[in-house]
C-alpha cells in the first residue's frame, strides 16, 4: 500500500511520545514492504537528509519554532502546517491509499479531511489526547471556545480513529465521532519480559519534558520532605523545558543541591540505568495522554507514583499497590507520603511490579498496536460503508 504519515515533528529532531510512535510506525510499514511517505515540517539543516530507512521524508513546510516561551504550541505554526498539508494532498493525494495523521495540531487533520473526496484515500487519525472544555479555556483563555470548536469539528471528520487510553476514547465519542474508536494500549518497544529487579537505591526519578502540566518542581519539594523520613534519599529529574529554571531555582532555594539534581536531557540509556536503581519513578502530571515512562519503569521492576487527575490517562497503567501508587494530590506532602509508602513496601512491591509488567507486556507492546493499525488499513474497502 501507499501510505502517507502526517505529523509536524520527526524523531529525534523533536523528542516525545508521538514522535517515537510515528517513527516506529513508518519504519514498520516500510519493513513490511509498503511505500511510505512521512510528511512533516523541516526540522533539520538544509542539505541534510533525515535518517529514516525505507521512508521518503518530505518537508512539506518550512522550519518554524513549535512553542511559545510559556511552552504552548504556536498557533501560527499549526496553521502553516495545515495549509502545507492541504496543498500537498491537493496535488498528490491520489498517490496514497492511506493518509495517517495525528489529530493535533488539528489543522493538518482538517486539511486531510477536506481533500479526501478528491484524493480518495482512507483517513486514519491518532487521538493522543482529547482536551476537556475546561482545559481549553485554561490553555487559550478567551480563545478557548475556538479550540473547543476546532477539536469538535475534527472529531466529526469521517475517519478511522485510534486512541491510546480509555479516557480519551470516551471523550472522543462524546465529541461526536462517527464510527468506532480503536484503543491502542501498547507503545513499548523493549523486551516483553521484565528485567530482574535490582535492590533499590534511595533514589526517586522524574523523566519528562518540564512543562507546567507535569509539575516537576513538586518533585523537588516532595523529595525534601520525604528525606526527613528516609535518611539519604535523593532525586534526579531528567528533561528540559520551560519549567527547568523553576526546578533549579527550587533546588537552590530549599538548599537541596546535595540531594536533588536536574541534569537536563540525557541519553536514553542513562535514564534506563537510573530507573533500574530507583526506589520509585515519580510523575505528578495533571495531564497525560498515555504515560510511557510508567511502562518503562515497570519493565525495570520500579514502581511508579502518579496523581489521579481528570486529564491524566496514565493512571490507567497503575494497579494500585501492585506496580505503583496514586498520591492523593500533587501537594509535596502527599507526594512525599507516597514516596515513603513505596520505600516501606520494599522488595515485595518491586517483585509485583515486575510480575505486572510480564503479565501485561504483550498488550502494552508497540508490536501489538502496530498490528492493529496495519490490520485496519483497507478495512473500509473490505466492508460496506454506512455513511458517505
Amino acid at each position: 500500500m501507499r501510505i502517507c504519515i502526517v505529523y509536524d515533528c520527526l524523531f529525534p529532531n523533536t523528542v516525545g511520545g508521538a514522535e517515537r510512535w510515528y517513527r516506529n510506525l513508518a519504519e514498520r510499514l516500510a519493513a513490511d514492504g509498503h511505500e511510505v511517505t512521512y510528511a512533516t515540517m523541516r526540522q533539520w539543516d538544509r542539505g541534510d537528509v533525515p535518517d529514516l530507512p525505507g521512508v521518503r521524508v518530505l518537508a512539506v513546510g518550512p522550519r518554524m519554532g513549535l512553542y511559545t516561551k510559556s511552552g504552548r504550541r504556536r498557533i501560527v505554526q499549526a496553521l502553516c502546517f495545515g495549509a502545507c498539508v492541504w496543498w500537498h494532498l491537493l496535488r498528490h493525494g491520489r498517490r496514497y491509499d492511506v493518509v495517517h495523521t495525528a489529530s493535533f495540531p488539528y489543522f493538518s487533520l482538517l486539511a486531510a479531511g477536506l481533500v479526501r473526496p478528491r484524493g480518495r484515500y482512507e483517513l486514519a487519525v491518532d487521538w493522543h489526547e482529547v482536551w476537556s472544555a475546561e482545559y481549553w479555556r485554561e490553555y487559550l483563555g478567551a480563545l478557548g471556545g475556538v479550540g473547543i470548536a476546532v477539536q469538535r469539528r475534527c472529531a466529526h471528520v469521517r475517519q478511522r480513529a485510534f486512541c491510546f487510553s480509555r479516557l480519551h476514547a470516551a471523550r472522543l465519542r462524546e465529541e461526536g465521532l462517527r464510527g468506532e474508536v480503536t484503543i491502542l494500549e501498547g507503545e513499548y518497544a523493549g523486551p516483553l519480559v521484565a528485567e530482574d529487579p535490582l535492590e533499590a537505591e534511595l533514589l526517586v526519578v522524574f523523566a519528562g519534558r518540564m512543562i507546567a502540566e507535569k509539575r516537576a518542581p513538586a518533585v523537588v519539594d516532595a523529595t525534601g520532605l520525604a528525606a526527613e523520613q528516609i535518611d539519604g534519599l535523593h532525586a534526579t529529574l531528567f528533561g528540559d523545558g520551560p519549567q527547568r529554571p523553576d526546578v533549579l531555582a527550587r533546588i537552590e532555594s530549599l538548599g537541596l543541591g546535595e540531594t536533588v539534581s536536574a541534569p537536563g536531557f540525557v541519553a536514553t540509556g542513562e535514564i534506563h540505568a537510573a530507573l533500574r536503581r530507583a526506589t520509585a519513578m515519580v510523575l505528578p502530571s495533571r495531564r497525560e495522554g498515555y504515560g510511557m515512562i510508567v511502562v518503562e519503569a515497570s519493565a525495570c521492576g520500579t514502581p511508579s507514583i502518579l496523581v489521579r487527575e481528570p486529564d491524566n490517562a496514565a493512571v490507567e497503567l497503575i494497579e494500585e499497590g501492585v506496580n505503583g501508587v496514586l498520591a492523593s494530590s500533587a501537594a509535596p506532602a502527599d507526594l512525599a507520603a507516597a514516596i515513603v509508602r513505596v520505600h516501606q513496601a520494599g522488595a515485595p512491591l518491586r517483585a509485583s511490579t515486575s510480575a505486572w509488567f510480564t503479565r501485561n507486556a504483550q498488550r502494552l507492546s508497540l508490536e501489538h498496536s502496530l498490528e492493529q493499525v496495519l490490520a485496519s488499513y483497507g478495512a473500509s474497502r473490505r466492508t460496506p460503508s454506512s455513511s458517505p
